[in-house]
């Protein structure tokens, strides 16, 4: 289990799972609770970088992150680490 702390958003952090480049197990510690579970139940199976690519970016209000935006950070970091 992977977990990356967060910035920026109401969640402090992010746990997940990744098996042979599938997103798994995703879940939120805090944030809005129904957008992070949708979140965390939409991304489950997909493949990392279609994440990415989908969630990079996500505004909340004036941030410049969003709990979305957090998910796919995590995932950048972890393929950094695990390239």
């Amino acid at each position: 289990m992977e977990v990356y702390k967060t910035f920026g958003t109401c969640s402090k952090s992010i746990s997940f799972n990744v098996e042979d480049g599938i997103v798994h197990d995703v879940s939120f510690e805090g944030g809005c609770p129904g957008n992070t579970k949708g979140v965390a139940l939409l991304v489950e199976g997909m493949r990392v970088q279609d994440v990415i690519n989908l969630l990079e970016g996500v505004p909340c209000r004036d941030r410049g992150t969003s709990c979305p935006d957090q998910l796919a950070r995590a995932l950048k970091e972890y393929l950094a680490k695990n390239a």
